[in-house]
């Protein structure tokens, strides 16, 4: 009598995990692929990301903070980090990807933006969002600001 009670315990057990397992394996994507050789004219995001930008004038305008990259893989635009003393008080602006020249100067890479620093200080700027891990606009913070009580640094009362 226990081993039927186990035997069947055991069979629903089975039939309820089943259309478990076969659900969780459909929100996943495809199996992974692999590439048994490194893609023919390709290049790396590190070669851009954290890099110095410079104007045709090799004068340094800025930093690459981030890059775009759409839900096929295409990376779109940069996100480029002007102004400020380490990093602080630096403005975002976003440029379209396609605007950045690769150069070599003295055998080493170097990404140039025909612009100047600033037009960029004049550009919208932008600013991460922590809890959407989303860039959004500056003015869209402003006004989130705006909206706050004036008495947010005020003590609670006990």
């Amino acid at each position: 009598m226990v081993i039927r009670l186990t035997l069947a315990a055991t069979i629903i057990v089975l039939m309820s995990v089943a259309p478990m397992a076969q659900s969780a394996t459909s929100t996943m994507g495809p199996s992974a692929r692999f590439i048994p050789t490194v893609p023919a004219d390709v290049t790396t995001v590190t070669n851009y990301h954290k890099q110095s930008l410079y104007d045709p004038s090799n004068n340094k305008i800025g930093n690459i903070l981030d890059l775009m990259v759409k839900k096929d893989g295409r990376i779109t635009a940069a996100m480029v980090g002007v102004g400020g003393f380490l990093d602080l008080a630096e403005k975002a602006v976003v440029i379209p990807f396609d605007a950045l020249t690769v150069n070599k100067k003295n055998n080493q890479r170097r990404l140039t933006l025909n612009t100047t620093k600033d037009a960029l200080k004049n550009a919208p700027g932008f600013t991460y969002d922590r809890v959407t891990d989303m860039w959004v606009s500056d003015k869209s913070i402003r006004n989130a600001d705006r909206k706050l009580p004036q008495f947010m640094d005020t003590m609670p009362r006990e």
